[in-house]
């Protein structure tokens, strides 16, 4: 896996993936930046989120649940001196569906964080406290 990072001015950096994917990455105005894009950081717990996200969708489909909508709400703190490392992140899912299984998105969500998601599992390997929950929603169309 390759990316290139190339800063443009001020704060500003714009993030290439390898695939061809790109990222405005950008501080807030008073160090420099112009508030055009997401703090690095934010990008670290984004991915993060969308790493097990990935993997819970992933588990849902195959055990043919009929889900509507997924998404994790994340929330995190960092340490109060420089390095500002994430101290601790709770992943918090709410999917919604037609006659979800319960014991189903639990599971989702139990592998994804005990087995699946690379990002979660090397932060938490790295002294983060990554905590989850989850919430299961019956669909009602409109």
């Amino acid at each position: 896996m390759k990316a290139t990072v190339k800063w443009t001015d001020g704060a500003m950096f714009v993030g290439e993936s390898g695939s061809g994917h790109t990222v405005v990455m950008d501080g807030p105005e008073d160090l420099g930046g112009r508030n055009l894009g997401a703090r690095p950081m934010e990008m670290l717990l984004m991915g993060v989120g969308g790493c097990s996200s990935y993997d819970v969708m992933s588990m849902l489909k195959k055990s043919r649940q009929k889900v509507v909508d997924c998404r994790v709400e994340l929330e995190a703190e960092r340490a109060d001196a420089i390095p500002a490392v994430f101290t601790r992140i709770h992943m918090h899912f709410v999917v919604s569906g037609v006659k979800l299984k319960e014991t189903q998105v639990k599971r989702a969500v139990e592998l994804s964080a005990e087995k699946y998601c690379s990002a979660s599992i090397m932060l938490g390997a790295g002294g983060v406290a990554i905590s989850h929950s989850y919430e299961v929603l019956e669909f009602e169309p409109s």
